[in-house]
Formats: structure tokens, C-alpha cells, sequence
């Protein structure tokens, strides 16, 4: 990976900028989620409208009484609430509605690139063809590109507490779209469910020349971390913060650029940390690792990327306007988009910081 040069000028641009300035600079500054769960984009209010559009009886009385219901003690109280969202979802139009709506939150923010996990499985073991899912979210994609200027792109996800009998039926039963998808992840419940039951079907993702990348290092251990890049060859690691639990772990991410797409809100939401004010970014930016933020499941975890940095840095006053520079240099460099796409985003991104502090 190109790593971006912080010249002398840039430095002190960054270094003229006052906290003050930050919240705002933090919002409009050009910048890629790589870690985006698109139906854990899926808000109550669109899960009530596409519930009535499709006869489905939600356990809710209204969209007030399931926003309540977001109260999460770990990752798997979360997920039996995500699954019980998704249920909504059964049309194309469904599909596109959901995938649309984030993406015109993108725009706003200014995320001029996203790589969109989705997960099938979810909706194929209640009946939705596959077919529906994948052209539904792709069709929102495309549009993104030519109506909102927003680069987008799609990562088929494998829920890990399932078999990797039923992974390899997925990935099957996608290829005839596989025209519309870059990569796989694995993502789910991650405790007791190691990246090495996956083996098999990433080496055949890779001999397809998918992108593959895996959730590690969230409530799981470093060993998971380290079982994702040597049997799985994950070119990311989805989290990761708990890799600094085994220093030579730290060494080798340090080395390879390995991207960690760390996921803030979410962590405080999950348990994962007590609070932002002891989340461990700044350490991991410390330790030369290419971190960066992310919104993880917005609709749940309680806001999109935008808020995820503004409210992390107002917990971290370590973290300043180099470290927002660095967050969104290293989303560009860890984003599977082509070197001049890359070149482009970055020479926007050094172009905003020395128009804001001039």
C-alpha cells in the first residue's frame, strides 16, 4: 500500500488548526467507511415503513418502543435484535431502499467512498433468493456513483456461528453476481466461532480473486487476529482493538499496514470499552497501525461516522488535527479502490486541511 507523506507544510497546516475547529473540520473533510454493516444501517423508521409496504407484524408497538430496545449488554443481545430487523426486508425494493437511504448519508457526510458489508445468509435462510438481495443493493450502488458522486462497493459477508458448509453454499450461489461484489468478510458472533473453521472457503475466495477480510479482535482474542491473517490472509482486519493485548501482534500489524477499521461507538454500545474516554485509538495510532474509524451498525450503535469521530475526539483530547488527517489517509489507503481513485481522495484530503488553516 502507498502510504501517504505528511510534508512539512501539511504538518504545520494541521498543527495551526485549534480543537476548536475540529468537530467541523472532523464532519467535512473527504473520507471512506470501510466497515458498514448496511442492514445495521436499516433505522426504525424504515423498518416500520417497509414492514407496512410488506404485511409484516413487527414485536413492536412503534418505532419509539424499538429504538428503546436498542440496549445492548454485548455482541450477541445486539444481534438477536439485528436479525429480528432484517425480518422486514424481502423485496429488491427493500434492498435498494435500505442501501439508498445510507448512501444519501454518505453524501452528506462526506464519504466520497464506501465498501458496504451485507450479509446473506440472513435473508436467504427466510426464504429471500439471493438474486433479490444482491441486485436490490447493487442497483443503489451504481446510482450512488452517478448521482451522489459517492464511490461504493459491496463485501458479501459469511455468518461465522454458521457452518462453512453453508459459507461455501452461499459464495455458490452468488457467483452468477459475482460481477457486483469485491470481496468477502466474516463477521456474526465471534466468541467460540475462530476464523480457522472458515479455512477452506477464503482459500477459494481467494482463488476467485475476491477481496477477503474478517471481523478479529473485537470480544475475541489476539489469537483470533492472528488466525485471520495466516489462515484466512485477510487484508484487513474488521476492529482488531484488542491487538494490543500481544505486542508482537502490534509489531506485525505496525509492519505490514495492516488496516484495523475500528469502529468506536460501536465498542462503547457492545462493551467492548467502558467509554470513549478509554477507547484504545490513540494508542493504536501511537503504535504506527493504519486505524480508522468507522460506524460499524449506525441505526443501532447510535451514529453514523460523522458522529463516531466527533464525539471520540471530544473524549480523546489527545487526538487532533494530524490524527483526523491520519484516520482519513489511512481510510483511503485501506479501501480496495484503484491507485488513482487512492491518489485522488488523498490530494483532496491534504488540499482541505491547507485551505482550513490558511
Amino acid at each position: 500500500m502507498a502510504i501517504a507523506t505528511l510534508t512539512p507544510a501539511l504538518a504545520a497546516a494541521l498543527d495551526a488548526l485549534p480543537a476548536s475547529r475540529l468537530p467541523a473540520l472532523l464532519c467535512t473533510m473527504p473520507k471512506a467507511e470501510l466497515h458498514l454493516h448496511i442492514e445495521g444501517s436499516l433505522e426504525p423508521e424504515l423498518i416500520f415503513r417497509l414492514a407496512e409496504r410488506n404485511g409484516v407484524t413487527l414485536p413492536y408497538a412503534s418505532v419509539e418502543a424499538l429504538r428503546a430496545a436498542y440496549a445492548f449488554t454485548d455482541l450477541q443481545s445486539f444481534l438477536d435484535i439485528y436479525y429480528a430487523g432484517a425480518s422486514v426486508l424481502l423485496q429488491e425494493a427493500d434492498f435498494f431502499d435500505m442501501a439508498w437511504a445510507y448512501l444519501e448519508k454518505a453524501a452528506a457526510e462526506n464519504i466520497v467512498h464506501a465498501e458496504l458489508f451485507f450479509d446473506p445468509q440472513t435473508h436467504t435462510d427466510r426464504g429471500v433468493p439471493i438474486d433479490v438481495v444482491i441486485r436490490g443493493l447493487a442497483r443503489a450502488v451504481e446510482r450512488a456513483r452517478t448521482e451522489l458522486g459517492v464511490s461504493a462497493a459491496l463485501i458479501l459477508c459469511f455468518l461465522r456461528h454458521l457452518s462453512e458448509a453453508a459459507a461455501f453454499g452461499t459464495l455458490e450461489a452468488a457467483l452468477p453476481w459475482r460481477e457486483h461484489f469485491i470481496g468477502v468478510g466474516l463477521d456474526s458472533s465471534e466468541l467460540g466461532h475462530p476464523p480457522s473453521k472458515f479455512e477452506r472457503v477464503f482459500a477459494r475466495c481467494r482463488e476467485l480473486g475476491l477481496h477477503v477480510v474478517a471481523h478479529a479482535g473485537e470480544e475475541g482474542p489476539p489469537a483470533y487476529i492472528h488466525e485471520a491473517l495466516d489462515l484466512l490472509h485477510s487484508e484487513r482486519i474488521d476492529h482488531g482493538v484488542r491487538c494490543l493485548e500481544d505486542p508482537a501482534l502490534v509489531q506485525r500489524l505496525a509492519a505490514s499496514r495492516m488496516p484495523l477499521t475500528v469502529c468506536p461507538l460501536s465498542n462503547i454500545k457492545l462493551c467492548v470499552f467502558d467509554s470513549l474516554a478509554g477507547h484504545n485509538l490513540p494508542a493504536l495510532l501511537d503504535a504506527g497501525l493504519c486505524a480508522m474509524v468507522n460506524s460499524d451498525d449506525p441505526a443501532y450503535f447510535g451514529g453514523y461516522l460523522n458522529q463516531n469521530l466527533v464525539e471520540t475526539f471530544a473524549a480523546l483530547p489527545q487526538l487532533g488535527a494530524r490524527q483526523a488527517w491520519q484516520l482519513a489517509s489511512n481510510s483511503f489507503e485501506a479501501s480496495f479502490a484503484d491507485a488513482a481513485e487512492k491518489a485522488r481522495w488523498q490530494a483532496r484530503l491534504d488540499t482541505f486541511f491547507l485551505t482550513a488553516a490558511a
